[in-house]
């Protein structure tokens, strides 16, 4: 067997074991983990095909009537979502074959990387199988969300930026292009791809010097080429946008948490307990700790020259925005940017072990043993760290679509509950509040948009919001002993008496009678 024949069966068999893998759990509704991100995914996939056709018009189904624009990255997966759906009809399992699509092409994608990157087939297929079977991959490979299909794209910019950088002599143009589009592509993704700008960067003053580097007119008009489509596509939605994420939780959470972590020891000292707290879940649901382990390991293992500057420029970018961004957003998937360079590093590691041992003689086929079975226990225990994210409540999801089924079509709703994939399969536009939060006031301002049911699924904290709960007792309900009752908020059916009662309970109130809610 030739060894290009060998890689190519290698390659297949990864990828068919990439598959497997990301395909348990393809049917599950959205409300798996983390359902509320990919509620909104979903709901705007779906007012792309229904409201808004347009790539750069993303809506959310809450903040009230159509439009609700809001501010996230570039809608890739979402809009080759929503072109499924107009050819076949809204089906949510396109997201998530979409995502799958996505991540085996990262599998594709860092078997060639690395076989460049380390002059190594091997290298090559250990990379490409570590991250087919990493627990996060695998889960969030199959997810409707932005993060699988930035990663992809974050892989082959970085393995196009390299080959730009180091096979190219100073003056050059050429491979420029794939550089600079999949470099974009990435960061309008999702912006934390910006991380790509560091390890190029090292590569770069690597192969150039600092003075080359920055002499060099590809230098610049790369740097362009990745970051300005984003921040055009960022002004011009941020001008019509209603909700304002990106900024909004950069302004309000991630600078202000790095300015207290730099003004006071105490800050300095949570910001590192987060940092390890981050680490945690990067070796446990991300990597896994066989898969953390061999990445740590693998740092001490020699790599050629050519991929050092790599290798440490994209983990010390990566040790910068767990250290900035994850310890204020405290979800693992934040960190899947770190997967391919473990994949890669550990990778480069285990072709370095598979050299030695086959100097020392060691049988091929003991190697071939010795290699499945790490893969297969990375495999198998970080299938079982995942497990949990995999669960769903089946009552949410039949109360949810009984509600579709029964409120009238293009309704406004109040849904007293956090979690936009609950909204998302009840199918109506409205609003997603705190029902202990949400006021009286609150209540009849949507009411006046337009708002004609109150769905309060969580009726337990909506009781002990004793103001608004009185004041809704004036509506009748649609399913008075529901685990989900539902109010009927029409002015026109207001129940008599109503007044009276509001009156009384404001009476009450004055005289400090009322029940306590504690």
């Amino acid at each position: 067997m030739t060894p290009e024949r060998g890689w190519a069966i290698g390659l297949g068999l990864v990828l068919l074991a990439g598959v497997v893998l990301r395909l348990k759990g393809i049917h599950n509704p959205l409300l798996d983990h983390p359902g509320w991100r990919q509620g909104d995914t979903a709901a705007i996939a779906r007012n792309f095909a229904t409201l808004d056709f347009n790539p750069l018009h993303p809506q959310t189904d809450y903040d009230g009537p159509p439009p609700n624009y809001v501010e996230l990255e570039l809608q890739i997966v979402p809009f080759l979502a929503a072109t499924l759906y107009k050819l076949f009809g809204i089906h949510e399992i396109f997201g998530r074959l979409i995502s799958v699509a996505f991540s085996l092409g990262t599998i594709g994608m860092l078997a060639m990387f690395g076989r460049w990157l380390f002059g190594s087939w091997v290298a090559g297929l250990c990379a490409a199988g570590l991250f087919a079977v990493y627990p996060g991959s695998v889960y969030y490979g199959r997810t409707f969300m932005p993060d699988t299909a930035m990663v992809f794209f974050l892989t082959a910019a970085l393995f196009a930026g390299a080959r730009f950088l180091v096979e190219q002599d100073t003056g050059s143009w050429r491979r420029f292009w794939p550089a600079a589009a999949l470099a974009a592509a990435a960061i309008l993704a999702k912006p934390v791809a910006a991380i790509l700008i560091v390890p190029l960067a090292a590569l770069s003053i690597a192969r150039f010097g600092m003075t080359g580097t920055l002499r060099r007119p590809q230098t610049w008009l790369l740097l362009a080429a990745m970051v300005l489509p984003f921040i055009a596509y960022d002004a011009y939605l941020s001008s019509i946008a209603e909700w304002h994420w990106t900024r909004g939780i950069t302004r309000l959470h991630v600078l202000p948490s790095l300015a207290a972590s730099f003004s006071s020891w105490s800050g300095f000292s949570d910001k590192l307990r987060y940092f390890r707290l981050a680490t945690g879940m990067f070796a446990t649901t991300m990597a896994g700790p066989y898969g953390f382990g061999l990445f740590v390991l693998a740092w001490f293992v020699p790599v050629v020259r050519t991929a050092r500057p790599l290798l440490w420029g994209w983990l010390a970018a990566l040790v910068l925005y767990t250290f900035v961004v994850v310890t204020v957003q405290h979800v693992d998937y934040y960190l899947y940017p770190g997967l391919p360079l473990a994949a890669l590093w550990s990778g480069a590691a285990l072709a370095r072990a598979v050299e030695l041992c086959i100097a020392l003689r060691i049988p091929r086929i003991g190697l071939a043993v010795a290699t499945l079975v790490l893969f297969v226990l990375v495999a198998l225990d970080g299938r079982a760290r995942v497990r949990p994210y995999y669960a769903y409540s089946k009552t949410v999801y039949r109360t949810a679509k009984a509600l579709d089924a029964t409120l009238p079509r293009d309704t406004l709703v109040v849904m007293a509950h956090y979690d936009p994939s609950v909204l998302y399969y009840i199918n109506r536009k409205g609003w997603e509040e705190d029902p202990y939060l949400w006021t009286a006031f609150d209540e009849q301002s949507a009411i006046r948009k337009g708002a004609r049911y109150f769905i309060a699924i969580e009726n337990n904290r909506f009781k002990r919001n004793v103001e608004l709960y009185a004041w809704m007792q004036r509506f009748p309900k649609t399913y008075a002993n529901a685990t989900w009752p539902v109010y009927q908020t029409d002015y026109a059916k207001v129940l008599p008496g109503a007044e009276a009662r509001w009156r009384e309970f404001r009476r009450r109130e004055k005289a400090g009678t009322l029940p306590s809610t504690s």
